[in-house]
């Protein structure tokens, strides 16, 4: 049976060249319109997009910057926490609003998108479980919070958009909210099962080595 090839890793600059274009794409004039013409589409389709392309920027950032990153953000706590404060505040209604009337919140929006996404590849795996588990604890219920607020709201909270697609976004963040604990949760109990595992067959390789005389 032939061995399965695993895919090369993408270079730096491909990494780069990649969320360059998407962050292009995202900026493109009729893109951008269509993209913010809809609230569910604003929040569920460009802000990951956008973070998207600092995840990838992030990745291709040279060794030796990543490390002086480092210096600042032990176990990934600094990152993460700026992520969570920073999608607090764009999940502001006013805020929705603001970046389709005002050039400057648009360009601080995107800025602070693409540093959500830069933060959470550089946060993530030094987090560790315990961190990460203290990050969703406190970004998914703001989210299921949020998702309730525009599902439940007999007003419309922002005014760009129609009471009806208000309500659909806040149907779709109350279920992806849940979706992404779930998935989270699992896998939390697929790595320890694991490393169990892993110390289960230490121990046993431990005992039938034999004893020097």
């Amino acid at each position: 049976m032939k061995a399965m090839k695993i895919p090369p890793v993408p270079s730096r600059g491909a990494l780069a060249g990649m969320a360059a274009a998407l962050l292009c794409l995202l900026a493109w004039p009729g893109v951008r319109h269509a993209l913010e013409a809809s609230m569910t589409l604003h929040m569920l389709v460009q802000y990951p997009l956008l973070a998207l392309a600092g995840y990838l920027l992030a990745a291709a950032l040279p060794g030796r910057w990543t490390a002086h990153l480092d210096v600042w953000n032990a176990h990934g706590i600094s990152g993460l926490f700026a992520t969570a404060l920073m999608l607090a505040v764009l999940m502001i209604p006013r805020v929705l609003d603001l970046a389709l009337i005002d050039g400057r919140i648009e360009i601080l929006k995107y800025l602070a998108l693409l540093a959500c996404g830069a933060a959470i590849r550089l946060s993530w795996r030094p987090a560790g479980l315990l961190v990460q588990g203290f990050f969703l604890g406190n970004v998914l219920p703001m989210m299921a919070v949020v998702g309730n607020l525009y599902e439940s709201s007999p007003l419309r909270i922002c005014n760009a958009y129609l009471l009806d697609d208000q309500a659909r976004l806040g149907q779709m963040l109350v279920w992806m909210a849940a979706a992404i604990a779930a998935a989270w949760f699992a896998w939390l109990v697929r790595t320890l099962m694991r490393r169990d595992a892993a110390a289960l067959r230490g121990d046993a390789a431990a005992a039938t080595e034999p004893t020097a005389h």
